[in-house]
């Protein structure tokens, strides 16, 4: 046992972890993400160790008791208390490690708490005092630990403590704007010990490794012309323009020279993507891993190190969605450390245009910073609207620095697949569903609304009690969907009998099924061109030239029967659509201009922190997660059923999770439910508000549906 094994960094409920060991791990993490950004890297390891010494004060460590009371108003952050020790600091090192220290847990002002250095110097006249208690005693410790790691720790007074926490002051009221990679490299490092603590060295030796993509480079089939175009140019981004089924994924991968972040835009999209790119990397040293709040149940038989490592930096492939880079834009808490990870990489968007205005907006605006931030942008689409297209070409800097690449004529003529049909209402397809399950076909119907779908399931139930059916949306418990989709993978993908499947939007990017026939409510023309790629999807030799069916429901009458989408861009889309007639690929980018001949994007430069190639927030500043969670209406929160909340309080990170439903923020925020304390903080539905058939039922996730006999605090 260590001699200052006794002075904890955490206590027995985070796993009681003894500083010197804490800030031994950070260190060394601290050193590697500082290598791998090319910079100071004794800087880093300095910083790494100081950043919480101030954990040696006797009124922190009384903090880590298990039944310690906070008492009202108390406020000690050790941050603060390890500025005390900044005179132990070289002029050169001085300042970049006061914004390893100062910002690692809070912004510095304006903080959502109220707890950054400057809120409290403006609102807290004994800060500094009631942060000196007992200095003169535990300065000695924390002096002697300082020692053990080759600091040249003479002696502080108390005096020299306060100079040296006015210094800070100072220069925290003089900072400008823009990020500080410095806190971003502390924060990385910290976090990334804190999940790794205890586990084996291995596992460290896996951050940033570059990944060997040479298996792309070597498929190449006359099926997927893409294949065949070589990606060797020297221009910095790309954009590639092709229908699905060309090989746009493996040309995209073809063109990376560093790790990648590859992101799509729903999680069924992401979860087959980084099932794919596992598999194709599997005989390499890469270290894939899934961004997402339920990666984990994607991980259940893995190893605990590949669990622990997801959401942390250095990962040599990345799969996520863009709203999990959406902090950039926003300079929600932890951004400088995302910075850190992104920097310098190649990232991949594939399938840009299927987001609302406002989520397009906002990936507009991460197009920018990733260039701001030296990273190598590659988009590939289906369908672009050349307003769209032009403006992504603008923004990455000029025809100068894009590789464009598309198919000719000749070759998009061999992906017609489709025979669209225009139709008033799904009632009047009833005998066009009759006969498709009389020849065992594969029937894909999709909803615009959660609700719609609902319905529609419980109608075909009605209908058809015999013939294998599905519903599948976002609004399932996560370990419930994550069945849905491996089962409609296997099982409703491979049955010789005819099923018919009931879902929304989730189905429309990289999941790789294929249908018969499609009934479709209309949509935007984009995204119906993407929703279109899951009929007739597997492209062979044979299957070159032979069409299948879809129909297209004619557009609802009333803006909110729309939603998501715009009404109007809804009507545009079924007038331009052929009826009973071919699709033609080599005519999809003039029905998506024909319905986008003017584009009105949204401006989110007034919430956003970044625009015309400056920042707009000051360093060691970032914002609290609810100016994310009001601008996105995505899935940013969580709900759990009133009957699981017992469990979910006591389960393991992976088990929450399957409990887990996600919703958007904006439609739980303001109904008065109660919210758990455990988690990912989830807010509690009544067991009436959710059908493990149908998923959530929004209309009863009100208080007056709980069951009174629960108690939830």
């Amino acid at each position: 046992m260590g001699r200052f094994d006794h002075i904890l960094a955490k206590g027995e409920q985070n796993g009681k972890i003894s500083l010197t060991q804490h800030l031994t791990e950070v260190a060394s993490l601290a050193e590697i993400v500082a290598l791998n950004l090319s910079m100071d890297s004794e800087i880093a390891r300095r910083g790494a160790i100081l950043h919480d010494i101030g954990k040696a004060s006797s009124l922190f460590q009384q903090t880590l008791n298990k039944n310690f009371q906070r008492p009202p108003g108390f406020v000690f952050r050790h941050e603060i208390a390890s500025l005390f020790f900044v005179s132990l600091l070289s002029p050169d090192e001085k300042f970049p490690i006061i914004d390893m220290i100062v910002g690692h847990h809070k912004s510095i002002y304006l903080d959502a708490g109220g707890k950054g250095i400057l809120d409290l110097v403006e609102n807290d006249q004994d800060c500094l005092k009631r942060h000196l208690k007992d200095f003169e005693i535990w300065s000695k410790d924390a002096l002697s630990i300082l020692s053990s790691f080759g600091f040249q720790a003479e002696q502080i007074t108390i005096k020299q403590a306060e100079v040296n926490f006015n210094d800070v002051v100072d220069y925290c009221e003089s900072k400008g704007y823009g990020y500080s990679i410095w806190k971003g490299v502390l924060i990385a490092a910290d976090h990334l010990a804190s999940a790794i603590s205890g586990y084996s060295e291995s596992l460290v030796k896996r951050l940033f490794i570059q990944p060997d993509l040479s298996y792309y480079q070597t498929r190449k089939s006359d099926l997927y012309p893409l294949s065949l175009v070589s990606s060797d140019d020297r221009r910095l981004h790309t954009i590639v323009t092709a229908p699905t089924g060309a090989g746009k994924t493996d040309f995209l991968l073809r063109r990376c020279k560093g790790r990648v972040f590859y992101t799509l835009p729903f999680q069924a999209s992401i979860n087959a993507m980084y099932e794919r790119i596992k598999e194709d990397l599997k005989n390499t040293v890469a270290d894939v891993r899934l961004l997402h709040a339920a990666s984990s149940l994607k991980l259940e038989n893995g190893k605990v190190e590949e669990k622990v490592l997801q959401r942390h930096i250095g990962a040599s492939v990345k799969v996520l969605t863009p709203h999990q880079m959406a902090s950039l834009v926003f300079a929600v808490k932890g951004y400088e450390a995302m910075i850190v990870d992104l920097k310098g990489c190649d990232v991949i968007l594939d399938e840009i245009h299927t987001y609302s205005e406002i989520t397009q907006a906002i990936v507009l605006k991460i197009v920018e910073i990733l260039c701001n931030i030296g990273c190598r942008v590659h988009i590939g689409t289906a369908t672009m609207s050349t307003i769209l297209y032009n403006r992504l070409i603008d923004i990455l800097g000029g025809t100068e620095k894009v590789y464009e690449v598309s198919l000719s004529n000749d070759v998009l003529n061999t992906f017609d697949r489709h025979i669209i049909n225009k139709t008033d209402s799904i009632e009047s397809l009833k005998n066009v569903i009759d006969q498709a399950i009389e020849q065992k076909q594969k029937i894909l119907l999709v909803c615009n609304q959660v609700k719609r779908a609902q319905k529609l399931f419980e109608n075909l139930s009605d209908r058809y009690p015999k013939v294998q059916k599905m519903l599948v949306h976002s609004r399932f418990k996560r370990g419930q969907r994550n069945q849905l989709e491996n089962e409609l993978k296997s099982t409703f993908n491979k049955t010789p009998d005819a099923c018919l499947v009931v879902s929304t939007q989730v189905v429309e990017v990289s999941l790789d099924i294929s249908f018969d026939l499609m009934i479709t409510e209309c949509a935007p023309i984009d995204a119906l061109i993407q929703r279109f790629g899951r009929i007739n999807r597997k492209r062979t030799k044979e299957t070159i030239g032979h069409y299948k069916p879809i129909y297209v429901l004619q557009p609802p009458i009333k803006e909110t029967d729309a939603l998501p989408y715009s009404l109007e861009i809804l009507q545009r889309t079924f007038e331009a659509l052929p009826n009973g007639e071919l699709m033609k690929e080599t005519d999809s980018q003039k029905l998506i201009d024909l319905v986008y001949h003017c584009v009105q994007f949204v401006d989110i430069d007034l919430s956003a922190v970044f625009s015309e190639g400056k920042w707009k927030i000051k360093e060691l500043w970032h914002n609290s997660k609810s100016a994310l969670l009001e601008s996105l209406d995505i899935d940013s929160v969580t709900c759990i059923e009133e009957k699981d909340v017992d469990y979910y309080n006591t389960a393991s990170y992976e088990n929450q999770a399957k409990l887990e439903i996600p919703v958007s923020y904006r439609s739980v925020a303001y109904r008065k439910l109660e919210k758990s304390k455990e988690g990912s903080y989830p807010f509690i539905l009544p067991s009436k508000a959710y059908d493990a058939d149908l998923g959530l039922l929004i209309d009863f996730a009100q208080p007056e549906f709980y069951d009174t006999t629960k108690q939830f605090l």
